[in-house]
């Protein structure tokens, strides 16, 4: 290897620290929302006066709340499903197929992800809003499979990639169906790309904000629109629970991803 990082000396110590800040530096805004949403006062004041779980009971005594986080689930819930069934199908294409343009068709796939999503939300918005889609769990839907297909996408294919076509081959000579085949041999070898994939989506449609504020109506709030919709009004502590619960299942299933990655590369 070019660079060791055991082979550094003195420079991996003033690595490691620099890479110690930069993770502070990411931790610290996070950390604080925590400690506000434990913290006795009735305003956002740091460092707390003092130590209390009343906000997150007033987080879930209040049926809003509840219904923007059940409201958010339910959406991520489908977009995972949809974005890994469309992802797995584009991805065989884009990966087996032989034909022209795929290079060109792989880019208009990832197109979501280069165009800043402001630009995104105001073309869905204006296309839905002829549609009648504005406001609806369709249109969430279809709005947050557009920003999170392209991730799907992504990491399926890059497990095909490293699959050996060989052994679905050999699976069908030993006189499975092609289909078969793909179900029985394909499908588990690229689990752990199906399970990224999955991960990504629901994260992406859990946490996604901008979308969520075009398509929203006053019956229908994703989590994260509750939350900005609150923060513009009153700077209550139930945002901080609210914002910590986010953050624990992003890093809850974070964690998950991370660990089945690694026992798949053992």
């Amino acid at each position: 290897m070019l660079l060791d990082f055991r082979k550094l000396g003195a420079w991996k110590w003033a690595l490691s620290a620099i890479c110690g800040l930069m993770t502070l530096f990411l931790l610290l805004p996070i950390l604080f929302i925590v400690a506000l949403s434990f913290g006795s006062s009735r305003w956002l004041i740091f460092p707390p006066p003092g130590w209390t779980l009343r906000w997150y009971e007033e987080l879930f005594a209040d049926p809003r709340w509840i219904d923007a986080a059940m409201t958010s689930a339910k959406i991520a819930v489908i977009v995972m499903v949809l974005s890994v069934v469309l992802g797995l199908l584009v991805s065989l294409a884009l990966v087996r197929g032989r034909f022209r343009g795929r290079a060109v068709l792989r880019a208009f796939f990832l197109t979501p992800m280069v165009l800043p999503v402001i630009i995104v939300a105001v073309a869905l918005y204006a296309a839905f809003l002829r549609l009648g889609l504005s406001g609806t769990l369709v249109g969430f839907v279809i709005a947050h499979l557009v920003v999170a297909l392209p991730f799907s996408i992504i990491t399926i294919s890059g497990a095909l990639e490293t699959f050996d076509p060989a052994i679905e081959d050999a699976a069908i000579l030993c006189g499975a169906s092609p289909w078969e085949a793909r179900l029985r041999v394909t499908m588990p070898c690229i689990s752990h790309g199906l399970f990224s994939a999955a991960i990504f989506s629901f994260l992406i449609s859990w946490d996604e904000v901008v979308l969520a504020i075009f398509m929203a109506s006053p019956s229908l709030q994703t989590l994260p629109v509750k939350v900005w919709t609150t923060l513009r009004q009153d700077l209550t502590p139930v945002i901080a629970a609210a914002s910590t619960l986010l953050i624990a299942l992003t890093v809850l299933l974070m964690v998950i991803a991370a660990l089945i990655r690694k026992g798949k590369a053992r």
